[in-house]
């Protein structure tokens, strides 16, 4: 399932510079996942790093986009061209 910011997000810039897929990027308001990027971080590390670091815990999985560990580890291998 790809992560979600959640619109408690201060902007720390936490996160962006600590995803490994470059799905973290500042949108309008907060900073936003792309779902079509974002791993988890599987295939990188043992958690989401974008989890790890921040402050206010506003990064949640994303209902909308509820994926396997098959399907995330796809998405790995066709970001990555593994």
């Amino acid at each position: 399932m790809a992560l979600l910011i959640e619109a408690s997000c201060i902007n720390c810039d936490m996160c962006e510079p600590e995803c490994p897929n470059k799905a973290i990027t500042l949108g309008d308001v907060i900073y936003e996942i792309d779902p079509d990027k974002c791993t988890e971080c599987l295939g990188h590390y043992d958690e989401p790093t974008c989890v790890k670091v921040c402050p206010i815990d506003c990064v949640v999985p994303d209902p909308k986009n509820v994926e396997t560990e098959d399907t995330l580890m796809a998405k790995f291998k066709a970001l990555h061209l593994i």
